[in-house]
């Protein structure tokens, strides 16, 4: 169980070291370009994790729901279960809410973002800093449950 563990806390953790690196070091670097460098570096980043990350944030939910059925009798199960259950929420809450702002930013046109857009692409990050908290939520207790059961 111990490989199980180790794959789990690093698909998890390098999964949230790239949504927090969006949103602490390339949202505000592409925001300082000019509107097209801008415009075109959101909608390549727009489509590119739009494409990877809901298959990475399934694998980790899946990973996370196999910890807790193989510790189902061990006294980390809460915590994992808790785990579970922010990132399930967190799922919803991205595929409401942040998915449809990112396939509109990521379908724009060629050429500077209308101030539509933009306002839109501030309302995702500013959600998005959100999600981030309650990735890092997850994975705490994650973490704290599948060490509690050792």
């Amino acid at each position: 169980m111990l490989i199980l563990d180790v794959v789990t806390i690093v698909c998890v953790g390098l999964m949230i070291g790239v949504e927090l690196a969006v949103s602490c070091f390339v949202n505000p670097v592409i925001c300082k370009l000019n509107d097209v460098a801008q415009a075109e570096a959101l909608r390549r980043f727009a489509r590119l994790l739009g494409g990877v990350m809901p298959f990475w944030y399934g694998a980790s939910l899946v990973l996370m729901l196999v910890e807790g059925y193989l510790r189902r009798h061990e006294g980390g199960l809460p915590l994992l279960l808790a785990a579970i259950a922010v990132w399930g929420v967190t799922i919803v809450f991205t595929i409401a809410v942040l998915v449809p702002i990112n396939n509109r930013v990521g379908a724009v046109a060629s050429g500077p973002f209308p101030e539509s857009v933009r306002r839109e692409h501030r309302r995702w990050d500013a959600l998005h800093r959100g999600r981030v908290a309650m990735l890092v939520v997850a994975m705490v207790l994650m973490a704290l449950g599948i060490l509690g059961g050792r």
